[in-house]
């Protein structure tokens, strides 16, 4: 499974964007599909994933700002990110797990792409 992410840029604080993120390969049975961020310094952290299309999870610190979506047609997850905050900067990595045909579950990661908030 390979992984294109786009969108990062540079946004003032209170500024959208929208990273896009697009599966290509082996696409079987997905499980997940997600975004990771991580900040200079710090660890990978979980900011939104969404199970089968249907249930959204988010970490508390983007609740009511970021948006998942999922188009299953295209194989691509949306990550729209509202109100942009400078402690969102970071690079954004685009997760998919997905359970091969002996069941078992394996995790797919994109290259990453910059998001900066300036304030």
């Amino acid at each position: 499974v390979q992984l294109q992410a786009s969108g990062g840029g540079l946004v003032q604080a209170g500024g959208s964007l929208r990273l896009s993120c697009a599966a290509s390969g082996s696409i079987r049975s997905i499980n997940t599909m997600g975004w990771y961020r991580q900040a200079p310094g710090k660890q990978r952290e979980l900011v939104a994933f969404i199970v089968k299309g249907e249930n959204l999870n988010y970490a508390d610190s983007v609740k009511g700002r970021f948006t998942i979506s999922r188009d299953h047609v295209k194989n691509t997850v949306h990550l729209q990110m509202n109100n942009l905050r400078p402690e969102d900067t970071g690079v954004y990595y685009c997760n998919v797990n997905q359970r091969d045909y002996s069941g078992v579950y394996h995790d797919y990661w994109g290259q990453g792409t910059q998001v900066t908030v300036s304030s």
